[in-house]
């Protein structure tokens, strides 16, 4: 009997020596934020941080950068699957920049379930930057419903850039740069200060499933602007905004942008292209199954006369486009000017080639539904217009098209007639 007793209690001792180093340990982890959890068979883990465990109120009025900043930190120095939490309330916010590279992360999962408010502050911000800036990072998914508020109305009278080229740039909402297999699903965007989401110098960027939304008066508030990126895919989303629903600018390749729901807006456009020296080629764009709603334009290339450098657009499809009371439904603008004036005429230098119009119907609130001016001193080659039926929205005339410095090539059912 005594032999059994002392058995069972080295057996009790033993159990006790146990659950506090593993419950010991998980309450000193989640003093900084941190939780270690299995993921699976191969003994990897996961880290969970949670921004309010780095001091973040969530009041609406209370500054939380620093709590942002430091779990993000945290999160990146970590190693293998990290999950950085922002739970439901409201944060408001200054500039952020959430930089890596993160070495020894494998994925980082950003679940953003609150609803976070920008300052309105503009000497918070730096010229032309970000109001939250995710750079050089490989991997990361930014999920979970939340809402990104720029609060931009206080900052939309502050923009000169319809009358100033050398204007001061408010801060875009959401910039990426330098990113590598990023992910962006199921988030909101409302009232940015100057463009909603800004992808730049990115690969393997995909969006899905995106609310963005800023009134039609609001200057610049592009939905999405992506600029020296390739394999960049973004689907199934709406966008209402002040300017472009999304704009694709020099340097990308591979881009697909498919079942969007634009309007109102400027449309979905490719540029302005054109403006700077050694600006990079666009080549390899697809645009699919859209709706556009409202919109100045429809689909549009625009690009500067007097271009600075030398450049060219090409192998572009735009198929399956719905049209809904649209001006410029369809539109190759090779003098663009958003000034009330502009002093060179001076013809574009950049070379559109290889691009197909195909399967583009619905109604134009404008006379002209078919508008290509290409450039004259490098008209526009191979340019395919393919199944086109736009009617005028008011049904009082017949929509009509024009074309200047283009021999485009017209196929299938052709309203409006083709022009020559």
């Amino acid at each position: 009997m005594s032999l059994d007793y002392s058995f069972v209690r080295l057996l009790l001792l033993l159990s006790l020596f146990c659950f506090r180093c593993v419950f010991g340990r998980e309450r000193a982890a989640d003093s900084v934020g941190l939780q270690t959890i299995n993921v699976d068979h191969k003994a990897k883990s996961s880290f969970v941080f949670n921004v309010k465990s780095f001091g973040a109120k969530a009041d609406g009025q209370t500054d939380d950068s620093k709590a942002f900043t430091a779990a993000w930190k945290e999160a990146c120095q970590s190693k293998g699957r990290v999950h950085l939490i922002i739970p439901r309330g409201k944060y408001m916010v200054g500039p952020l920049k959430f930089s890596g590279p993160c070495r020894n992360v494998s994925a980082l999962n950003l679940r953003m379930n609150g609803y976070l408010k920008a300052t309105t502050e503009l000497s918070k911000y730096e010229f032309g930057g970000g109001w939250i800036q995710f750079a050089w990072t490989k991997g990361l998914t930014l999920t979970g419903g939340g809402t990104f508020d720029g609060q931009g109305a206080k900052a939309w009278p502050h923009n000169k850039c319809s009358k100033d080229s050398n204007c001061k740039l408010l801060p875009t909402s959401l910039k990426f740069i330098g990113m590598n297999k990023t992910v962006i699903r199921g988030i909101s965007s409302v009232n940015s200060k100057f463009f909603h989401i800004a992808v730049v110098d990115c690969h393997y960027f995909k969006g899905s499933k995106l609310k963005i939304q800023a009134p039609e008066t609001s200057p610049n508030t592009d939905g999405i602007h992506i600029e020296r990126s390739s394999s960049v895919y973004f689907s199934s989303s709406h966008i209402a905004t002040g300017d472009d629903c999304i704009s694709v600018g020099e340097g990308n390749s591979h881009v697909t942008i498919t079942s969007i729901a634009c309007g109102p807006g400027h449309g979905i456009s490719v540029g302005s292209l054109g403006k700077y020296p050694n600006e990079g080629d666009v080549s390899g764009l697809v645009v699919r199954d859209c709706t556009i709603s409202g919109t100045t334009n429809g689909i549009r290339i625009k690009t500067w006369a007097n271009s600075p450098g030398r450049s060219a657009a090409t192998n572009m499809t735009f198929t399956n486009i719905v049209m809904n009371n649209v001006t410029n439904p369809i539109i190759i603008d090779q003098l663009y000017c958003p000034f009330r004036s502009c002093a060179s005429k001076t013809p574009s230098k950049v070379k559109l080639s290889d691009i197909y119009f195909k399967n583009i119907r619905g109604t134009s609130s404008s006379q002209v539904a078919v508008a290509l001016e290409c450039s004259k001193g490098i008209p526009c080659q191979n340019i395919y217009l393919e199944d086109v039926h736009l009617n005028l929205a008011s049904g009082k005339k017949e929509v009509t098209s024009t074309c200047s410095n283009v021999k485009a090539k017209f196929i299938g059912t052709q309203i409006p007639p083709p022009c020559t």
